[in-house]
């Protein structure tokens, strides 16, 4: 048993912020442990997803200690309403861009006063892909007192398959910011 905790230890260490867990703890309540040894409450701004971020993040008993709030802004009116996205955002560049992802997760952020924000926006399909912005991209951004990282991805599959991988990276992405922050 020694040797076998050894093992996961040093393949752990050797891969560092690249492992999330090497005891099988779900990404979900990694982030609900990290949010809360900082203090940090957090507050998410959804299309594509449609809430399963939120409610990934409120399957982990004790969530209510860091979660703030989460909002389904499925339209582009909603997105200005609910999360103060501008519209000439929305007009210049695509409700699945990645500038509308920032401020998303920043309305996120300043409706609620949450710490973190995040915002996921995209194409899970079957349809409403165009060529320039095939089904399966999304982008997301996660915000903070020290600025925002956002990237656009490429998912490939089923929209259920779509929704989790969006999900999965945006919490990776999370934890990543907050690994950063120490």
């Amino acid at each position: 048993m020694r040797r076998l905790t050894a093992a996961r230890d040093t393949l752990a260490s050797a891969l560092g912020i690249e492992v999330y867990s090497i005891d099988g703890t779900p990404l979900e309540q990694v982030v609900g442990q990290l949010l809360l040894s900082r203090g940090l409450t957090i507050a998410a701004a959804e299309s594509c997803t449609g809430g399963l971020f939120m409610s990934r993040l409120t399957d982990v008993p004790g969530s209510s200690a860091y979660v703030q709030a989460g909002v389904v802004a499925y339209s582009n009116a909603a997105k200005t309403s609910l999360v103060d996205v501008d519209p000439g955002l929305i007009a210049a560049h695509g409700a699945v861009s990645e500038p509308v992802a920032v401020a998303m997760a920043d309305g996120a952020r300043a409706r609620t006063g949450a710490a973190v924000g995040v915002g996921i926006t995209g194409i899970a399909g079957p349809g409403g892909g165009t060529p320039q912005k095939p089904v399966g991209t999304v982008a997301i951004a996660v915000s903070s007192d020290a600025g925002a990282k956002v990237r656009t991805f490429s998912f490939v599959g089923p929209r259920a398959q779509v929704k989790f991988w969006a999900t999965q990276t945006a919490l990776d992405m999370v934890r990543r910011m907050l690994l950063e922050r120490r």
